[in-house]
């Protein structure tokens, strides 16, 4: 009997030690959300309070601005270029501009 249970106690630490071995060798990488709390709590230091707590609600959910093709680039580039032309004037350069590679 003796034995037996000596034998079950060795078992469930040997068991033990083998679940726990895979998690410290191989920590997580951090997920998005968790990268965006470091810049955000990065970015809160000095604040304290109520103004910390409202900047990290903002900072927090606040979502990345979407990277712009480079159709929108051309056309942000072309329309700042048109800029004071008017009408058949515009509408040919605007044509020219955003044709062209």
């Amino acid at each position: 009997m003796k034995k037996m249970l000596l034998a079950l106690a060795a078992l469930s630490f040997a068991s033990a030690a083998f679940a726990a071995a895979p998690e410290a060798a191989a920590p997580a990488a951090k997920t998005a959300q968790q990268n965006k709390m470091v810049t955000c709590n990065a970015d809160a230091a000095g604040k304290k309070g109520d103004e910390r707590k409202a900047f990290m609600k903002t900072c927090l959910s606040a979502k990345a601005a979407p990277a712009m093709t480079p159709q929108q680039n051309k056309m942000k580039t072309c329309n700042a270029d048109a800029a004071g032309k008017k009408g058949d004037e515009r509408k040919a350069f605007m044509k020219t501009c955003l044709s062209a590679k």
